[in-house]
């Protein structure tokens, strides 16, 4: 494919999606990890752009570390994750520091760095580009929006739990949105019951149906819902292999049909 100056590094890459979330703490970047497991399974090319400067947690979901980020003519180089680099992540926390530290810049710091890391990561060629954004309608969630709307956005995924509280968050969200003309590809409703590791039982410990609920009340697509599932939470605290664990968990026919009816939904726009 002939290189889109107007695009610049984005000109290759088929599809750009954001994944939002109205508040933190609601699964956003497990379920952008997840998301693009999936994906790559069905045989695609798959980039996570990880601007969430308040937790760059996708590097750990990853098993990739902090490797030492490398540049080239065209910006820096994604990590790939696998040797067929079908795979490839860029973290904001690889160019921190100290990833442990907390980020205490004033607002125009912190946007100048986002604006510099949206345009100048070489993807080449993806089928999709996943951005894990910050949680709610922050400065540098606009900076992403707007650094990413100088090439092309696809549309947004939102991540909303059962509760009302998480789903009120979500409304503003849509509304965000709106206001800035981003189109909704979808809501999945995230840590929709939890899955018994001894006997595959899904219990559901918080309510139920609120994202479904919200993707009515605001004509918006209701991709799925995904329960919590604690083979993944265990992968990731004892540092085993995310992506290994990922195909032999309860999680994983539930996001496979979520990541289908997503590219089914964008590739009918």
């Amino acid at each position: 494919m002939e290189q889109n100056n107007d695009e610049g590094n984005l000109a290759q890459v088929q599809r750009v999606v954001l994944v939002l979330s109205g508040k933190g703490g609601v699964g956003k970047s497990t379920l952008t990890t997840e998301l693009a497991l999936a994906l790559r399974h069905t045989g695609k090319k798959v980039g996570i752009l990880d601007v969430d400067l308040c937790g760059p947690s996708i590097p750990r979901m990853l098993c990739v570390g902090r490797p030492e980020v490398h540049q080239c003519d065209a910006g820096w180089v994604p990590v790939y994750t696998d040797p067929e680099k079908s795979l490839s992540l860029m973290s904001i926390g690889f160019l921190l520091e100290d990833p442990d530290e907390a980020v205490i810049w004033r607002g125009p710091k912190k946007n100048a760095l986002i604006g510099q890391f949206v345009s100048d990561v070489a993807w080449g060629e993806l089928d999709v580009l996943l951005v894990d954004t910050p949680p709610g309608t922050s400065d540098e969630h606009l900076a992403v929006l707007e650094n990413l709307k100088k090439h092309r956005v696809d549309g947004a995924v939102l991540v909303t739990t059962p509760q009302a509280v998480s789903t009120g968050d979500v409304r503003r969200e849509i509304t965000f949105c709106k206001k800035t003309g981003v189109k909704i590809l979808g809501i999945i409703e995230n840590m929709s019951g939890f899955v018994c590791p001894h006997c595959s039982e899904c219990s559901n410990i918080f309510s139920k149906g609120g994202g479904e609920e919200l993707a009515k009340l605001t004509e918006s697509v209701f991709l799925g819902s995904v329960p919590l599932d604690p083979q993944l939470g265990t992968s990731l605290e004892e540092g085993k292999d995310f992506m290994q664990s990922f195909p032999s968990s309860a999680t994983f026919s539930a996001i496979s049909r979520i990541s289908q009816t997503l590219l089914n939904s964008m590739e009918a726009a």
